[in-house]
């Protein structure tokens, strides 16, 4: 049987399950979500109905979480559980294949300062799956900060909810960083009119859009009550006297993404500055896993389509599908790779965060870890990966496993963060769970396993 399974139905999984099918291949796209689309398309949760169609030999597998991937004869194995996660019925399912696309996208990376653990601090893109998602704004006036320009469309959603965006406050100087790389800003000249609309939609509401600035600090008592934002300079170190006071009730905040890498990590894909290496058909270093879209780099919605276009295309011919080369989506993989490379270099995260800590400021909000006391932590004992730095400091050990402090964590510790994807199970699991049966599908059979079919373009 010609099978594959992608895992992610974002635009990068969805592109991905496309391709393969036009080519004649069963698909199996899982996908925690309960409908299509990702967090770029996502779609209201109440709404009846699902606005994007797949081929017939697609099979969509929603609200699943796939909690392991586990090598068999000639392929993989992928177990998952079905169902929403506080649903104790939720029920086991594993699918084989020979081949795999891992399109888990990413997720905000949120850096810490003093009050951001407060009720009413939110990542950019929870405040915008809310908004998008249930038409639900985070607060009655919402300050938006961070880098990148994804802050323009969650500012884009607040409003739309609902709320008053009070600032938008970028932390870097993004026109400096785009005359730097006019290559890379040509390559994506067609995010100009997505630009100038934010721009306009900022413009009549009235929202201030201010670079080299940042929230440095949250106050309230229960919940947000306003925050403290400053200048940076260079380095992102706050210009002494340049505070201002702004009366909010809520907080969006990003710094950019971090890829989801524990699937990546489970099915040993390498993993380089971050990121999963992936050659010029979206192969990873493992046999027959493809990986697409914000897992081999950060390039937006646009490159992580183009990703999955080529990634299904590689994984039907990985189990025979008679393919030719995808080269117009390999042409858009290379120009938005070189978008993606200026806009990295546009949108970085200085080493100046740090200095926004006090002694007292949580770095890990699960364990309740300060800054303090993991500097503490590394002075006293013998760091040198992640494992160490989690057993001796606490930091990475509660419910999200490192998930949100971890890359933080680890640049202020000094160890290499990929070690916080590093887990046998990838996502949370009952024991009950882990003990039932699971049905298997798909199995591979020994006439399928035996070939060895390599994939060149």
């Amino acid at each position: 049987m010609r099978r594959i399974v992608v895992i992610g139905a974002g635009p990068a999984g969805m592109a991905a399950a496309r391709a393969a099918a036009d080519l004649g291949v069963d698909v199996a796209l899982i996908d925690a979500g309960a409908k299509l689309g990702g967090q770029y398309h996502r779609q209201d949760a109440l709404a009846s109905g699902d606005r994007f169609g797949l081929p017939e030999n697609v099979e969509h597998i929603a609200e699943a979480a796939v909690w392991a991937i586990e090598p068999v004869d000639g392929g993989h194995r992928v177990h998952m559980r079905i169902g929403p996660a506080d649903d104790p019925s939720r029920r086991g399912r594993a699918v084989e294949a020979r081949a795999l696309v891992l399109a888990t996208g990413a997720y905000d990376r949120a850096l810490p300062f003093p009050g951001w653990d407060l009720p009413g601090v939110f990542t950019a893109g929870a405040a915008q799956a809310l908004a998008k998602g249930q038409g639900v704004a985070v607060g009655d006036r919402v300050i938006v900060g961070g880098t990148g320009p994804f802050l323009l469309p969650v500012a884009d959603s607040l409003i739309a909810a609902g709320a008053r965006v009070v600032e938008v406050a970028e932390a870097n100087t993004a026109v400096t960083g785009w005359i730097a790389n006019p290559g890379g800003a040509l390559a994506g000249w067609s995010k100009a009119g997505e630009l100038a609309k934010y721009a306009g939609i900022l413009a009549r509401h009235r929202v201030p859009y201010r670079s080299r600035t940042a929230v440095v600090e949250a106050h309230g008592t229960d919940c947000v009550e306003s925050v403290t934002v400053a200048r940076l300079d260079g380095l992102w170190n706050p210009v002494p006297g340049s505070e201002r006071r702004i009366v909010v009730d809520a907080v969006a905040v990003g710094f950019g993404f971090t890829p989801q890498l524990e699937l990546a990590l489970a099915a040993r894909c390498r993993v380089e500055h971050g990121f999963v290496v992936v050659d010029a058909a979206q192969g990873t270093t493992s046999p027959g896993v493809f990986a697409a879209g914000e897992l081999t780099g950060i390039g937006g919605a646009d490159l992580a389509a183009s990703e999955g276009a080529v990634a299904g295309a590689a994984a039907a011919k990985y189990v025979g599908a008679t393919v030719a080369a995808p080269l117009k989506a390999m042409a858009r993989v290379r120009s938005g790779r070189r978008f993606a490379a200026a806009l990295d270099a546009a949108y970085p995260v200085r080493e100046g965060w740090q200095d926004w800590l006090r002694d007292d400021t949580i770095v890990c909000r699960c364990e309740e870890v300060t800054k303090q006391a993991l500097f503490r932590a590394v002075d006293e004992r013998d760091v040198g990966a992640v494992r160490s730095l989690k057993l001796v400091s606490g930091a990475g050990l509660g419910l999200c496993q490192g998930r949100v402090c971890g890359r933080n964590v680890a640049e202020l510790a000094g160890v290499d963060g990929a070690g916080f994807a590093k887990r046998p199970i990838a996502s949370p699991i009952r024991l009950s769970e882990l003990a039932e049966e699971e049905p298997v599908d798909g199995s591979i059979d020994a006439e399928e396993s035996g070939r060895a079919l390599g994939v060149e373009y």
